[in-house]
């Protein structure tokens, strides 16, 4: 069974490459920008600095044939199944990212911290909940 997925817009990053970007965006990730489709204007029209949001991207240039992985590219740590690790190499390379609104420009919204490469495509976009919610 297959489904189709719709990038709603791209990570506009100065990461440009994957070998050097951050396993994880706690991990010295830098500031990004979401830029955003044109008919998701109203989709994005309640964000503000301050959210805390998980942003799912399509990690565009991951390997899809990989069902098992060493640990953080460390062939000292055993081989692990994807789904227990948080590799971008695994057969649906969807990303989750954690990251807070610093801005909201029109179409697009500066995010700290976000450690995906530049032109990766952004498929969703989901409010952090605490307890109040």
């Amino acid at each position: 069974m297959t489904y189709e997925i719709r990038a709603i817009g791209a990570v506009e990053s100065p990461l440009a490459d994957r070998a050097n970007a951050p396993k994880q965006g706690a991990e010295g990730a830098p500031d990004a920008w979401l830029a955003f489709d044109p008919a998701m204007a109203e989709g994005i029209g309640d964000l503000a600095a301050g959210d805390e949001v998980f942003v799912l991207t399509w990690l565009h240039l991951a390997d899809r044939t990989v069902t098992a992985v060493h640990p953080r590219d460390d062939p000292r740590n055993p081989l692990t199944g994807v789904f227990s690790t948080r590799s971008a190499d695994r057969p649906n390379p969807i990303g989750l990212h954690r990251v807070r609104v610093l801005a909201v420009d029109g179409l697009r919204v500066r995010v700290a911290g976000l450690e995906a490469v530049d032109g990766t495509p952004v498929i969703d976009v989901k409010p952090v909940l605490d307890a109040a919610r």
